[in-house]
């Protein structure tokens, strides 16, 4: 076939990727012959099959050798390249959960609202009109700048991979600093003594770990170690897919006294997951839900869900001295700046920040000698 799908390994990244190709094998009037393989512009069959089509006049007229067709690269439109960009680049490189996000917003938003436009015709104006109307409709900034974030993915990914020569800035709008929910030290207590049964020790483990729930439902025996007091966090469950952790990386976790004997006392024969239904199987999201509101309810807190627990590991620590490296590392943070949104906690930050312009104490103590006698 002259037209057809090869899949190879990228040098770059080492991960195995699929193109369309043409191979033309074309004899000229006067009996040569000459073969031609290359890349498709348009990564689909049709757009494939255009190619094939247009290289094999360029043949017959002579014209290919003179004017090299990839001069005339037919760029896709989004819709065209979106199920590529899905296929081939997010699915292998993103998480079940972010590439689901992708494929929404691409859906719901960014293929209608550009609709029929090539890549190499979205301008800054045809972007900064989208974001007037998406915020015009109810959206807020953040949402749009994630928006913006697929697109601007979308288009260098494009760029990298030779279909489009330039790409449009995409100036993301000025948003507030995101605030987050977390308990006080007397509202975590509270909150751990109303929590039914087992449900006391997931919620104790939330509180005293960071862990994320998804973290928490794939948590497994073998991955907690009762004698030295640690737990390794090696898996993240997503609407019932188990794969790595948000980061991408595992992460060790020690545990503190009070985590370590609820953990002990919680230990049980039903199956390899350290929180499971009565059969062993996997909990479940909603079934993760009620029992966290029921015990918010008792303890006279506002409804909450589990990642105010992760919040507040992070609050507690911060406001006890903790530096914010070890808090990022307990986290699983990627980027410290994820962490430094708990900085303004922490209560000696600030104070011990201006001390530092302090002159040593002998000298400090003539000068507020100097300054008693200048009252008197």
């Amino acid at each position: 076939m002259s037209v057809r799908r090869r899949k190879y390994r990228d040098s770059r990244t080492g991960r195995e990727r699929e193109v369309w190709m043409i191979d033309v094998d074309y004899t000229h009037p006067n009996g040569r012959r000459q073969r031609v393989r290359k890349v498709s512009p348009v990564q689909s069959r049709r757009g494939a099959e255009k190619y094939e089509r247009d290289l094999r006049l360029a043949l017959a007229d002579d014209s290919f050798g003179r004017k090299d067709m990839t001069d005339e690269r037919v760029c896709p439109t989004i819709e065209e390249f979106s199920e590529e960009f899905l296929r081939n680049y997010a699915a292998p490189n993103n998480k079940p959960s972010e590439l689901a996000s992708k494929r929404s917003i691409l859906t719901n938003h960014l293929l209608p609202a550009f609709a029929g436009q090539k890549l190499d015709q979205l301008s800054v104006r045809d972007i900064e009109a989208y974001k007037a109307a998406k915020l015009e409709s109810g959206l807020a900034a953040k949402t749009v700048n994630n928006h913006l974030a697929v697109l601007r993915r979308l288009l260098g990914i494009a760029h990298q991979w030779d279909l489009l020569d330039n790409k449009p800035k995409l100036a993301p709008l000025k948003t507030a600093a995101p605030g987050f929910r977390f308990l006080d030290f007397d509202e975590a207590i509270r909150l751990v003594d109303s929590a039914d049964g087992e449900w006391r020790c997931m919620v104790l483990l939330g509180l005293r770990t960071g862990l994320r729930l998804g973290e928490l439902r794939a948590l497994r025996w073998e991955d907690v170690d009762l004698k030295v007091g640690k737990l390794v966090v090696r898996r993240a469950v997503w609407k019932n897919t188990v794969g790595t952790p948000k980061s991408g990386k595992s992460r060790e976790v020690e545990l503190s006294n009070e985590a370590l004997i609820a953990l002990k006392s919680h230990r049980h024969l039903r199956g390899e997951l350290v929180f499971c239904q009565d059969d062993g199987t996997m909990l479940t999201e909603g079934a993760c839900r009620w029992p966290l509101w029921r015990a918010s309810r008792r303890a006279g807190i506002p409804k909450l869900g589990w990642h105010v627990l992760r919040h507040t590991f992070a609050s507690h620590l911060v406001m006890r001295g903790v530096p914010l490296k070890a808090v990022q590392e307990l986290l699983g943070h990627a980027d410290i700046k994820m962490t430094m949104r708990y900085a303004h906690l922490s209560p000696d930050v600030r104070r011990d920040a201006v001390s530092l312009l302090d002159r040593p104490n002998d000298t400090i103590a003539a000068l507020s000698r100097g300054f008693g006698e200048s009252g008197s």
